[in-house]
């Protein structure tokens, strides 16, 4: 059968094409009984608005982009209930691109992104580029996007992120207090600002609890999880006297666990252990992993908010000191990975 459309339909009955869609769409211009004609005949000829034709016509596609470096984490999984919950009860539909921690990939996402396919972008840098220009292009371009967990500070625009800072100093303190003597901050990468922040935090607990410089180390394990694997168990042989390991992110956390099984590492009596993780079966690890916890639900939501209100007043100029920047607590959870 041929595909029914609304100038056909407006052809079949009779009138205009502007009183069929405003019949369509209830409009009070129209009468009843003309209301009552045209939807009775695009029930029995099964007429299907297009959604896309619609939405050119609005300059509005009704849909957003999300893109994250990662899916097979949950931290990112709860962030994207968050934004479904917003985008949802405003019927907008919501598209996920993964860069699998590649820059490149990235800066050919956002530039697919560019012809207007969609009305906002959330984005989670991968962050192992200086590479900017792929968001210089949104700015110029009049995209609204936002910035979530990491967040790209050379780059105006709104962002949600936790403070990273805060956290990474309560978990090294805690660390301390355990009486670890050797400390160590596993990194994936040093030009991500998520990771860095939570550095800064780790090093400034280190310096005011004044633990000797010969005493910490910095692993950047990077994001290939074969050598971060190799990378951390060198580290790990032989061992330091009474470590206390402070994870920036879970995959290295699961990765130290996997490496003190095999070369016979007993955590927390040799090792203690504690790392950022949204994961729910942290407390079911064995020993039970130590954890700070991102609000991650609340960063999608909040993100999704700031989207949704950069979109509505698009085309007005924001001055850069009234970006919106959103800063969530994250949750510290003592189990047995640090107990002494």
């Amino acid at each position: 059968m041929e595909n029914m459309n609304i100038k056909k339909l407006a052809k079949e009955l009779n009138l205009s094409v502007s009183t069929v869609s405003k019949a369509l769409h209830d409009s009070y211009e129209i009468k009843a009984e003309t209301k009552e004609k045209v939807l009775a005949l695009a029930k029995q000829l099964n007429y299907q608005p297009n959604p896309f034709a619609s939405s050119l016509r609005r300059n509005s596609s009704k849909t957003i982009a999300v893109v994250i470096p990662e899916i097979a984490h949950n931290f990112f999984s709860l962030v994207i209930n968050g934004i479904e919950s917003i985008a949802e009860e405003l019927k907008y539909h919501v598209l996920i691109y993964i860069t699998h921690e590649i820059p490149e990939k990235e800066e050919q996402i956002i530039r697919h992104l560019l012809n207007g396919r969609v009305d906002g972008i959330l984005i989670s840098s991968s962050g192992t580029s200086n590479n900017n220009a792929h968001y210089h292009e949104l700015v110029q371009k009049g995209i609204p996007f936002v910035f979530f967990d990491r967040a790209n500070f050379d780059v105006d625009a709104p962002r949600v992120t936790t403070d990273d800072y805060q956290a990474g100093f309560q978990a090294t303190e805690h660390l301390i207090k355990s009486q670890c003597k050797h400390f160590a901050f596993l990194s994936l990468s040093n030009q991500m600002s998520a990771i860095n922040h939570r550095k800064d935090g780790f090093l400034a607990a280190l310096k005011q609890y004044q633990i000797e410089p010969s005493h910490v180390h910095i692993i950047e394990a990077g994001t290939d999880e074969t050598l971060s694997f190799q990378i951390i168990r060198d580290f790990l042989q032989p061992l330091p006297v009474s470590l206390g390991i402070f994870s920036s992110v879970e995959k290295l956390a699961i990765q130290t666990y996997h490496i003190c099984k095999e070369i016979d590492i007993m955590i927390p009596k040799q090792l203690k252990i504690i790392s950022f993780s949204n994961l729910p079966t942290a407390a079911l690890l064995n020993p039970a992993l130590s954890t700070l916890t991102q609000p991650a639900f609340s960063i999608g939501k909040e993100a999704a908010l700031l989207l949704f209100q950069s979109i509505k007043n698009k085309g007005k100029i924001q001055p850069i000191t009234t970006l919106p920047n959103v800063v969530l607590k994250s949750t510290l959870f003592i189990r047995e990975s640090t107990k002494m």
